[in-house]
């Protein structure tokens, strides 16, 4: 691999005006914490969650943890206050919602110049609306500091008028769309949450279900939700031990100059080779998590 993956199964958002909350997410188990100033907060609570979130990403003690702020559109009155006050925390990334046109990626990284945030600060963005899907692909090419793209389902079954249903029927075509751009455009992306907290076979059909289209976590509500995402994510101790086998079939079969490998009765190509070196490095990735 060319670089070593960060994994990003379990991605939780926080509510940036409750304190405790910040407090608890420094020792949760989640990959990524999505510290919040858009939905999860109320208006009267905006600049609090605002002061709150740059102090606590100051502060540190999030370890391995993925720190990420989301912060409200630019075309609020709170947005533009918000870059100001995140630019220069320590995040790691900044997460700007409902962006429906490549226009808006660009606005967002000139918003994060202007504040002088570091030149290496990651944008993610939220799709989460028809017309996002309809430009994903314009919307994921627009500009190199885009580094992630996170599904908004709860606002998308609203404007599509879908259902939550368990196969997520509704939303099917909308979620093959991003796993195509952010693949084609080499970005992470995350699925949406699940809303029961209640249900733990259904959390788990969700996440299943999300790995096995190609997203590369799942954004959380609660941290009851994180071993699940945690453990669906992951490669499991067969998925390692198939690509070390497979690796290894394959590098003597280079050194004996065979041109063909066999493994398990199965033929194997290059591809099967690169999807075997990015299943170890995710897992040697995820045990450096601690």
């Amino acid at each position: 691999m060319s670089s070593k993956p960060r994994p990003r199964r379990s991605v939780l958002y926080m509510p940036g005006a409750n304190a405790r909350a910040l407090e608890k997410a420094r020792s949760l188990a989640a990959d990524g914490l999505i510290l919040d100033l858009e939905d999860a907060v109320a208006p009267d609570a905006k600049a609090l969650a605002r002061e709150q979130v740059a102090a606590a990403v100051r502060a540190g003690g999030y370890g391995p943890r993925e720190v990420i702020v989301r912060v409200n559109g630019l075309d609020t009155v709170w947005g533009r206050d918000d870059v100001t006050a995140v630019a220069n925390c320590g995040a790691d990334a900044v997460l700007f919602p409902k962006v429906e046109r490549p226009d808006q990626v660009r606005d967002a990284v000139a918003a994060l110049d202007a504040a002088g945030a570091p030149a290496d600060l990651a944008v993610w963005i939220m799709a989460e609306t028809p017309r996002a899907f309809l430009e994903i692909n314009a919307i994921a090419a627009a500009h190199p500091r885009l580094k992630a793209i996170v599904i908004g389902t709860s606002d998308l079954a609203k404007e599509l008028r879908a259902r939550h249903t368990p196969d997520r029927i509704g939303m099917i075509g909308a979620l093959s769309l991003g796993v195509l751009a952010a693949r084609a455009y080499g970005l992470t992306i995350l699925d949406g949450v699940y809303l029961d907290l209640n249900d733990e076979a259904g959390l788990q059909q969700a996440c299943r279900q999300g790995r096995d289209m190609g997203f590369d976590g799942k954004t959380l509500i609660h941290p009851k939700q994180i071993d699940a995402a945690n453990a669906m994510f992951a490669p499991d101790m067969q998925e390692v031990a198939d690509a070390r086998q497979l690796i290894a079939a394959w590098q003597d079969a280079r050194d004996a100059g065979q041109g063909v490998v066999v493994v398990n009765g199965k033929l194997v190509e290059n591809l099967h080779v690169e999807e075997a070196l990015r299943i170890l490095a995710l897992a040697d990735a995820i045990a450096t998590m601690g």
